[in-house]
């Protein structure tokens, strides 16, 4: 199965570069060593991104580049055993357990020919090395094990949406069936039955029919407008849940505070397109990874907050954020936000008289 790393911790783990730069600064080496030594590393260090832009497949493409600079940097500067631990991750990460062994142990047999060749005193490079490249091997296959238990989770749950979505549309068609089939045989009958009676010069009879049929087909209206509106949506209570499913979904720790307020039917549907406005504006544009969504009563109205970690610099309303404000200001609410370790949205919903409720 092909998987791909998440790079949104890949800048920290470059911490562990600090041992291949310590060298530097205590063995004798001439300017040139030093900038050949830096150069390496700034290859080194796009070949590590590049690694993490490409699914496993392509992976060994990026880890052959690193381990060739790894190598070829040795005899300047053994520190470079902090190179080999980042190639052990990828190793680990990239093959399964077989073929991610072998693979290991080559690089390994590598390290020990580079020792002897070298010929380096001590435990530091061989050793150490040695330690830290299976190590981090092990960890890369941690984490291999874990994206393939999300992606077989993220299918899972992919199939039980398609199985949720097939029953809805049966349900809806078994609904309109029950409720079309027997108007629509009666608007059939009428409908002959006016037309039999007009042939027959029973105009008054026709009449009295042609009445009937009309307000069946406005009964039927009715009901297919009933109906649709039901399939809209399954109440805020419900909506909100599915929001934070789909930021869990995508990475982002959620937290729900509150208890969801009980609206009108037309305040219910507009919050809903506007809190669902909201939370894909923060799957396309945060780079945060947790979100909050609370609901409290303040100032005689419901106050909503959706708030996100993900660094803000500037706030500008595009056509979706338009859209919300126009939903808001039919109902006589108010939008603010904030920006601070985060990005706050509020709104403030007036309490009428019907929302005297709250479900939970």
């Amino acid at each position: 199965m092909s998987v791909q790393l998440d790079g949104k911790w890949s800048w920290v783990y470059l911490i562990n570069l600090v041992f291949y730069l310590v060298p530097l600064f205590y063995l004798p080496l001439a300017p040139w060593q030093i900038a050949v030594s830096v150069a390496v590393l700034l290859v080194f260090v796009w070949c590590y991104f590049w690694a993490y832009r490409v699914p496993t497949r392509q992976m060994h493409w990026p880890v052959l580049a690193m381990l060739t600079l790894s190598v070829g940097v040795t005899p300047l500067n053994p520190g470079s055993i902090s190179l080999f631990a980042y190639i052990g991750f990828f190793l680990g990460f990239a093959w399964p357990l077989r073929q991610a062994i072998a693979a290991v142990t080559a690089v390994l047999l590598i390290m020990v020919a580079l020792n002897s060749w070298q010929g380096f005193k001590g435990p530091y490079f061989l050793l150490y090395g040695g330690l830290l490249l299976v190590g981090v091997a092990s960890f890369g296959l941690l984490e291999r094990q874990r994206q393939i238990r999300l992606r077989q989770q993220q299918r899972s749950q992919e199939e039980i949406t398609q199985l949720a979505q097939m029953v809805e549309r049966e349900r809806i068609a078994r609904d309109l069936h029950d409720i079309m089939g027997h108007s629509l045989s009666s608007i059939v009958l009428k409908a002959d039955l006016a037309k039999a009676l007009l042939k027959a010069g029973k105009a008054e009879d026709a009449a009295l029919h042609l009445t009937e049929l009309a307000q069946v087909a406005r009964d039927s209206l009715s009901q297919v407008r009933q109906t649709v509106s039901g399939y809209k949506h399954k109440g805020l209570l419900a909506e909100v849940s599915n929001l934070a499913q789909r930021l869990r979904e995508h990475g982002f720790a959620v937290t729900l505070d509150g208890e969801v307020p009980k609206l009108a039917a037309r305040e219910e549907s507009a919050l809903i397109l506007v809190l669902t406005e909201l939370v894909t504006n923060i799957l396309r544009h945060s780079k945060g990874d947790s979100c909050r969504i609370s609901f409290r009563e303040q100032d005689g109205g419901w106050l909503m907050e959706v708030a996100d970690n993900g660094e803000v610099k500037s706030f500008g309303f595009g056509n979706g954020l338009t859209g919300v404000t126009e939903r808001l200001n039919a109902l006589q609410a108010k939008l603010d936000y904030q920006l601070d370790a985060g990005c706050k949205l509020q709104i403030w919903l007036p309490k009428g008289t019907e929302h005297a409720n709250f479900t939970g």
